[in-house]
C-alpha cells in the first residue's frame, strides 16, 4: 500500500522545496509539481510532491491519519 501525506510547502528553490507537517520538515522534489508555490499543500510520497490539494482537504486527510495513528496506539 502506498501513502501520500499532505504537507505545506514552506521553502522553494527551483525544483526542490521544504515541506512541513506538525513541525517536521522534509526536502521534497517538485519536478512533478513545478507550479507549486510556498504556502501550497502538496501530497508527498517517497520524497516527491505528486499532487496539490487545498487546505481543507489537507486538514481533513491529516485528521484521519491522526485518528488511525491513535487507534493503532490502542492495540
Amino acid at each position: 500500500m502506498c501513502l501520500a501525506v499532505p504537507m505545506r510547502l514552506v521553502e522553494l528553490q527551483e525544483t526542490l522545496g521544504i515541506a512541513e507537517i506538525d513541525g517536521v520538515r522534509r526536502e521534497v522534489s517538485l519536478m512533478l509539481q513545478p507550479e507549486a508555490k510556498v504556502g501550497d499543500y502538496v501530497l508527498v510520497h517517497a520524497g516527491y510532491a505528486i499532487g496539490l490539494v487545498d487546505e481543507a482537504e489537507a486538514n481533513a486527510t491529516l485528521e484521519l491519519l491522526r485518528q488511525v495513528a491513535g487507534a493503532m496506539e490502542d492495540l
